[in-house]
């Protein structure tokens, strides 16, 4: 008998429920975010998965689940998978995740920004999900990728996939009108015209470190309620 059917025999309602959404989360852990900073990034995603809203979206008994998977990455040859594949199936689910992250600590790791290998990493390990209905990838970084392939040369995934962005800028409140300071605007272009990709990809801007949190929210939320918008097309 092969682990999986084992796996079905052990748990069926997991056998029987399908992945609605493929989601995994690449956070830039580069020598430009320092020991604050990385703090924030892995405390302010675990909050944004806590956020009420999301945690409805993510547990939204009407699809299936949403499977999740985290990684840092920094140098072309660094990236470390922090969470591995997790289907969100319940509350105590969620909250395990909050808690590896919350515990997670910074490994040893290059101070570049390989953007075009988190880039495929990201693609790869979203391969390992093809049964899921959607595929999408997050990359958070705050700065142009400077080593290894650029990431308008990786090449796209076998299947459907949405690259997302989410930029973060100095939050030094430079901003003209409340708008995106300079720095802030340009990452921003970079990401939209050579990262994201796919299906109504989009760019969510983070004001600093200090305001991971709430863009990121604002990120997962419109990702999983498009998911849900297309789930209510599809079906009627």
């Amino acid at each position: 008998m092969t682990l999986a059917a084992v796996c079905a025999l052990a748990d069926p309602v997991a056998a029987q429920t399908p992945c609605r959404q493929a989601l995994a989360l690449g956070l830039d852990v580069s020598g430009s975010v320092d020991a604050r900073e990385y703090r924030l990034q892995l405390d302010g995603l675990a909050t944004a998965l806590g956020d009420a809203e999301v945690a409805a979206a993510l547990l939204d008994p009407a699809g299936g689940t949403v499977d999740l998977a985290v990684f840092e990455w920094s140098d072309p040859t660094d990236q470390r998978l922090v969470i591995d594949w997790m289907s969100i199936r319940d509350a105590e689910t969620l909250a395990e995740v909050q808690r590896r992250l919350r515990r997670t600590d910074r490994a040893e790791m290059g101070p570049s920004t390989g953007l075009g290998e988190a880039l495929r990493y990201g693609l790869a390990l979203l391969d390992q999900r093809p049964a899921c209905w959607t595929r999408t990838l997050d990359l958070s970084g705050d700065g142009r990728g400077n080593t290894g392939r650029r990431p308008q040369d990786i090449p796209d995934a076998g299947a459907p996939v949405t690259v997302n962005g989410l930029v973060i800028g100095p939050g030094t409140g430079d901003a003209p009108d409340g708008g995106m300071d300079p720095q802030t605007h340009e990452l921003a272009a970079y990401y939209t015209a050579y990262v994201i990709r796919g299906p109504a990809a989009f760019v969510e801007v983070a004001q600093g470190f200090d305001d991971y949190a709430t863009a990121m929210r604002r990120k997962l939320l419109r990702e999983l309620q498009a998911m849900a918008i297309g789930q209510l097309v599809t079906t009627h």
